[in-house]
């Protein structure tokens, strides 16, 4: 058995990493590769909470002149579609999975209760968290902080297209700084660009680290959950 440092963890997965290349909707080879990391981090026995973004299908500030909360409804409903991709994907491979919501749709999936949330953790199936916090105003980043909080994980591990945190984005600038750590505080006063300030305070009321990582090296996921130095790791 591989050392590892998390018994329970929330990955939070943005919609765009879903998208790949295509920018939108749902890259199902992407989809595989993401479940097949997932995989194997279950069978290093991590138990595995998940929380996917929305923004390959949907993103509320696209919806211009649109009511605001009529627009987060509808990016609550595209988190949905992708928390059933990200199912499918995982089950295709052997890796008991289950979707809960936060607006009720039975068909579908089961509403999100926490306590059976925990139980399916406890027997090592995967537990998907769609339709955010089930209210307008609320990101899916606070959303995966919320969970997490919930659930007890012990760490967040926020996959994204850049490597870690910077000073200014490294698409833009050559000479971006890459931080190996910072504090909540860091991310708050100095505004950089981790998760948005609600929940960015909620993990640091509750202590929860966040290991900001990026998704697009395959085996980052078990890399960082074995120990190895990537990314950033943002604490107290």
């Amino acid at each position: 058995m591989e050392s590892i440092k998390y018994k329970r963890i929330m990955l939070k997965i943005s919609g765009e990493a879903l998208a790949g290349e295509n920018g939108y909707g749902i890259d199902f080879q992407v989809a595989k590769r993401i479940a097949e990391e997932i995989k194997e981090i279950v069978q290093m026995g991590i138990e595995v909470g998940a929380v996917v973004g929305g923004g390959n299908i949907w993103r509320g500030r696209q919806g211009e002149g649109m009511d605001r909360t009529t627009a987060d409804y509808m990016g609550m409903l595209a988190t949905c579609i992708n928390a059933m991709a990200l199912q499918d994907s995982l089950e295709s491979i052997g890796v008991y999975t289950r979707v809960q919501t936060a607006i009720e749709m039975k068909q579908i999936a089961e509403p999100f209760i926490r306590r059976r949330a925990m139980r399916h953790l406890e027997k090592g199936r995967v537990v998907i968290f769609g339709a955010g916090t089930g209210n307008p105003y609320f990101s899916t980043d606070t959303t995966a902080a919320l969970r997490a909080a919930e659930i007890e994980a012990d760490l967040i591990l926020l996959a994204k297209k850049v490597d870690g945190v910077y000073d200014k984005d490294p698409k833009k600038y050559s000479d971006a700084i890459k931080f190996d750590n910072v504090t909540y505080m860091d991310v708050l006063e100095k505004g950089l660009q981790v998760m948005d300030s609600t929940a960015t305070s909620l993990c640091m009321d509750n202590n929860i680290p966040i290991l900001v990582f990026g998704l697009d090296t395959p085996g980052n996921i078990k890399r960082a959950l074995s120990g190895e130095k990537i990314g950033t790791l943002v604490t107290k």
